[in-house]
């Protein structure tokens, strides 16, 4: 694999990141953050491993996991979130650009204003589209890789309400969760479960768990001998310093608590015992993996779009959400020991959860394959 980064390097790695795409680098990966390989990495490897296609890989994020990656075909690039980045999408003159970055066109992030680039957008939660992200956040996308029915439904119906451009939608699946399913079996055949690890992972806004009654939770875990995981989300890191900073002086001294502050390693998540949660992505990842329910915190939801009540279909989130966990109050808390004790026991709730994943998820396993066949699709076409 080609790389290049260094201090400040932007500029230098955008040029030769350009002269790549002179020599057939056609398609092009852009990872905000380091989440995105995990929603890339099956499909990123079905093209450039299985289908030998060589593909740019551009991240703004210094020590991206791309980089550990040991493949002829991709090259990667670093390029900041600054002016280097802002001059990249205006510039571009790939055929393909892929992203599970919404928001296209609405603030600093544009299409490209000298090549008709194709812009394919990915999904990094299988949350419905019109309550967790923006209004608009993906009208500017040319093709959409749909978790499910639910994500298709959706764009149709929005699209039929605001009186949009169609966009192509595509069959897809959910690539991050293929990934955990992989993993699953390895772990499985090593047999390393013997930790009382619990996970929380909260979302973000001023009605999370974590600022709700995150300390109490935790307190009433370790208390009970559990061991605790806590894996704030970004946007809490960055912007409640106070709670972080209370948090970590109040527990750093136990020693069966840990605070992840990037992506929950391998090895803990599949080790866990189970995942309490509010309204975060994640949980229906947790879900759908071990087949097991998560524990809901129940706190307002997040509402990012306010006219999403425009949109006549009740969100997956809220639809599902007694159907593959218990939803508690956060005045009931004392009573989460318990139902953590009784999880592996509910038979019943495992094969609903079962049959839920796949009617909520298309192309389970066989997301990349799909994906990487309608990229080939849509290169061959411009």
């Amino acid at each position: 694999m080609k790389f290049n980064f260094g201090f400040r390097e932007e500029w230098k790695n955008l040029e030769q990141l350009k002269k790549s795409i002179d020599n057939g680098y056609s398609i092009v990966f852009y990872a905000e953050n380091k989440a995105s390989m995990n929603h890339f990495k099956l499909l990123l490897l079905e093209l450039t491993e299985v289908r030998n296609l060589q593909v740019c890989y551009v991240t703004s994020i210094k020590n991206d996991a791309v980089f550990s990656l040991k493949n002829k075909n991709i090259s990667a690039y670093y390029i900041g979130d600054g002016i280097a980045r802002t001059k990249f999408f205006l510039t571009l003159k790939a055929k393909i650009l892929i992203m599970d970055m919404p928001d296209l066109e609405t603030f600093h992030i544009k299409r490209s204003k000298v090549y008709p680039v194709h812009y394919i957008y990915i999904f990094h939660s299988m949350f419905s589209i019109h309550s967790y992200l923006r209004k608009g956040a993906i009208d500017n996308y040319d093709t959409i890789f749909c978790v499910g029915e639910h994500h298709e439904k959706e764009i149709l119906e929005t699209e039929k309400i605001y009186k949009l451009q169609p966009k192509t939608l595509v069959k897809y699946g959910f690539g991050r969760l293929d990934t955990l399913l992989s993993e699953k079996e390895k772990f499985q055949q090593m047999n390393t479960n013997n930790e009382k690890l619990i996970i929380i992972s909260p979302s973000y806004g001023k009605n999370n768990l974590l600022n709700i009654c995150g300390i109490e939770l935790i307190e009433i875990l370790l208390k009970m001998n559990f061991k605790v995981l806590l894996r704030p989300h970004f946007i809490i890191l960055r912007d409640s310093n106070d709670l972080i900073k209370k948090i970590h002086s109040k527990f750093d001294s136990n020693p069966n608590f840990i605070m992840e502050n990037g992506v929950i390693s391998p090895d803990k998540f599949h080790n866990s015992m189970c995942m309490i949660s509010d309204w975060s992505g994640i949980s229906l990842e947790y879900a759908f993996t071990f087949e097991r329910p998560v524990i809901f915190i129940d706190v307002p939801k997040k509402i990012l779009n306010q006219n999403y009540s425009d949109i006549h279909l009740e969100p997956i989130e809220i639809s599902i959400r007694e159907k593959i966990g218990y939803v508690v109050s956060p005045k009931n808390l004392e009573i989460i020991p318990e139902i953590i004790e009784n999880i592996f026991t509910n038979n019943t709730l495992h094969e609903q959860i079962k049959k839920i994943r796949s009617e909520t998820v298309y192309n389970i396993r066989k997301s990349a394959i799909v994906g990487a066949d309608m990229i080939e699709k849509i290169s061959n076409n411009l």
